[in-house]
């Protein structure tokens, strides 16, 4: 039983090490998942500043590298068709950033939307990572609103992490970087609680000299990125 703690502890240290180093580097990691037809890849485009006339379904995956809020974002577009998305959990592996588009039309199908966002809340990689969902196609008449959407998700119920809901209207790129925004004010926010966490709390239930040394290495990361002014913005 203690040494399953422990190597708890260490996980958690390393964990938070590694993404104060990839902070650090100015990098993260976007997973950009929902149903077919939800907009996913004209949203990639949009992001990445792309003609978003010309879009065609994405059967397997793309992978593009944009810029928010200082940070080089490398996003990953997986194909939503019902056959893909078994593999959908083959991306999941150092996820910072859970992108999840939702087609605020597609009434008829905001029943399976939900059910596959629940099923991707409580996979054990994701734990954690900062989720926002894009209400896409607002301008269409029969769309119904971010709110209702956030309703109809039980995105108020969610308690594990931080999350927003964005009305968008992808083609027009309208709502799409704001999104982006908070995505990544919400990782350095997380990023700062947990380090003090460890740093406060660490040493003091486990007195090993591993743990102090990564907790050493951590207060150093933490130093340098305070100094660089990365935790200066809050999150929405």
């Amino acid at each position: 039983m203690r040494t399953n703690y422990v190597n708890c502890l260490q996980k958690g240290l390393l964990s938070i090490l590694r993404k104060l180093r990839s902070t650090h580097d100015k990098e993260l990691r976007l997973l950009l998942l929902g149903l077919d037809n939800a907009g996913k890849t004209t949203i990639l485009k949009s992001l990445a500043s792309e003609d978003i006339t010309q879009v065609t379904p994405t059967q397997g995956f793309n992978i593009k590298s944009v810029q928010s809020e200082g940070f080089k974002l490398n996003v990953w577009d997986i194909g939503g068709a019902r056959k893909i998305r078994p593999y959908w959990r083959n991306y999941f592996e150092n996820t910072d950033i859970l992108i999840y588009v939702v087609d605020s039309a597609d009434i008829k199908r905001l029943d399976e939307t939900g059910q596959e966002l629940s099923e991707l809340l409580m996979e054990e990689k994701l734990r954690g990572v900062p989720l926002l969902v894009y209400a896409n196609k607002q301008d269409l008449g029969q769309a119904v609103t971010a709110a209702e959407i956030a309703e109809g998700l039980g995105l108020h119920n969610i308690k594990d992490r931080d999350w927003q809901i964005q009305s968008c209207i992808a083609t027009e790129s309208k709502g799409v970087k704001e999104g982006l925004e908070w995505a990544c004010k919400s990782i350095k926010k997380n990023i700062a609680l947990n380090v003090l966490c460890y740093m406060h709390i660490m040493p003091h239930i486990y007195n090993s000299l591993w743990i102090a040394s990564v907790v050493t290495r951590i207060s150093s990361s933490w130093k340098s990125l305070q100094s660089a002014g990365y935790f200066s913005c809050n999150s929405h």
